[in-house]
């Protein structure tokens, strides 16, 4: 980075986002957040306590209405993790429970989001046909892959790709390098969707390619999920790098009034560069990511580059999400044919919504694990698994499947820590093996199943990612890359310790008390 850029960036009013400054901004920012949000609570109860004298009489109407509500929880089509969840709550608190699980079971707050992602999505129709003719040939080599490209085309219109070259980055160093190279040769557009950006060396050093490449035509664009401006940057963001030539948004901004939406944050990681190449996975924009800053010991995360027509998949879930604020939609121009990069195997890009009650995310994990035949290797961060999750682990495992899962040893959430391990001794006593990474944290969304298909994404084994976050990963099958994969995988193991089922059983009691009771409420988390 030149320091001719950084003076520059240092004198601009614009950007003056020093540490003072930046927590100022987003201090007080916070503090109205929580004092309105605490407010509408507050008027609640002062709304409802002319009721409070009456709790005698009432008492027999809330034993009424609890059992209606248990009923009526217990028959509808949700996850059974949910269910028992509410119930316990509406046990606990009849009227306040009821109040909250209908609020949120109508979802008001998504209704408006959900029919703005359904005309972005119904706008692009047709943008990335889905070839019949390849899927024929896929049917006659592989009938389990068919029926995967089949379900992910007919819920979320993903298409399967050849002619893509992948590469794998089994840390973040090593990818970011690789965008900075690549982003150098951007000569149309650039797209970044990220989770978080925040104030760092990796992203002033992408900010400066960005503006350069702006002053060169480029047309640059920015899209990161609106938590950023609790922890990373300043409210107004998005104005400061508009006038900078880049146009950028923040998805769904958190603003001071109660709403189901912000359940629903944007976790993808998705940079596209001319529609030819393509980036994705667990690596945010900050310095972490990369190891400059370590606070929970050495940051493990991988992710992948697609080259060639796969990098496609990815520029559509792109412009999906960002027109969906937009009046009059534009695809077109950013979807023409690409040159193909000829290697083996097959690609499949695809996304994860929480607005269409289709678990994508979930059911390709659940694929994996019941056509796996010799092994399936797993890198998650979280382990907090619903119960077709836990059944799938464990049913491979006594299949005769090397099961492994390689979780963090030193957590960056201690609740989602005791929540994994929670689950340690049911899985261990089915057969799984499960590995802590001994020098930090694990950030990798992984799965590798017989040296046959690989998944590299967004997606975290635990509730928010499978059934409230947008996601996105790559699909890969028989791909060159996957070797690569297996290869960072064994070089981990060796890194990590192995939890024996006498260690889970040694668990600290605090431990294994708190766990078990933060499992009563982990799929409302």
């Amino acid at each position: 980075m030149s320091a001719d850029f950084l003076n520059n960036l240092e004198n601009n009013p614009a950007f003056r986002t020093g540490k003072r400054g930046l927590f100022s901004i987003i201090f007080s920012r916070t503090v109205v957040i929580l004092i309105a949000l605490l407010l509408q609570i507050a008027l609640l109860f002062v709304l409802l306590s002319p009721f409070f004298e009456y709790v005698s009489v009432l008492m027999g109407g809330v034993a009424v209405l609890t059992t209606v509500m248990l009923i009526y929880i217990l028959n509808t089509a949700s996850n059974p993790s949910v269910k028992l969840s509410w119930c316990v709550i509406i046990a606990a608190l009849p009227l306040f429970g009821t109040i909250l699980y209908f609020w949120l079971r109508f979802d008001i707050g998504s209704r408006v989001g959900r029919l703005l992602l359904r005309r972005s999505m119904d706008g692009s129709a047709g943008c990335c046909p889905h070839r019949e003719d390849r899927m024929e040939q896929i049917k006659e080599e592989d009938r389990n892959l068919y029926n995967l490209a089949h379900y992910l085309h007919a819920n979320g219109g993903h298409t399967v790709y050849t002619n893509t070259k992948v590469t794998y980055f089994p840390l973040g160093e090593e990818k970011y390098q690789e965008m900075l190279t690549q982003l150098e040769k951007a000569e149309k557009y650039i797209f970044l969707e990220y989770f978080t950006i925040g104030p760092s060396k990796m992203w002033d050093s992408i900010l400066e390619v960005l503006v350069r490449k702006v002053r060169e035509g480029v047309e640059v664009r920015v899209m990161y999920d609106g938590t950023s401006a609790i922890s990373c940057l300043p409210y107004g963001y998005p104005k400061k790098l508009e006038q900078l030539g880049i146009r950028c948004r923040m998805f769904s901004p958190l603003l001071p009034f109660i709403s189901t939406h912000y359940n629903n944050r944007d976790h993808r990681k998705i940079l596209v560069i001319d529609g030819h190449t393509a980036f994705t996975g667990g690596i945010n924009i900050q310095d972490r990511y990369i190891n400059q800053k370590q606070v929970y010991g050495h940051w493990k995360d991988t992710a992948v580059m697609l080259r060639g027509e796969a990098a496609q998949g990815f520029t559509l879930m792109f412009l999906q999400m960002w027109n969906t604020r937009e009046k009059e939609p534009v695809y077109e121009p950013y979807l023409t044919p690409v040159t193909a990069q000829p290697s083996e195997g097959y690609v499949i890009p695809y996304g994860d919504s929480p607005l269409d009650k289709e678990n994508v995310g979930e059911m390709v994990y659940l694929n994996m694990l019941n056509q796996a035949r010799e092994y399936c290797w797993i890198m998650t961060p979280y382990l907090i698994l619903d119960n077709e999750m836990v059944t799938a682990l464990q049913f491979a495992a006594k299949r005769g499947v090397d099961v492994r899962l390689i979780l963090p040893h030193i957590p960056d959430k201690q609740y989602a820590f005791c929540l994994a391990q929670n689950h340690y001794r049911e899985l261990l006593e089915a057969g799984v093996r499960i590995y802590e990474y001994t020098p930090g944290f694990v950030h990798a969304k992984v799965f590798l199943s017989d040296d046959r298909d690989a998944v590299v994404g967004t997606v975290n084994l635990d509730y928010r990612s499978l059934y409230l976050h947008f996601e996105c990963a790559a699909y890969l099958y028989k791909v060159p890359a996957l070797a690569d994969i297996k290869r960072d995988f064994t070089a981990t193991i060796a890194a990590s310790q192995e939890v024996t089922l006498e260690d889970a059983k040694k668990l600290p009691l605090l431990t294994r008390v708190a766990g078990k009771l933060l499992k009563v409420v982990a799929p409302l988390m």
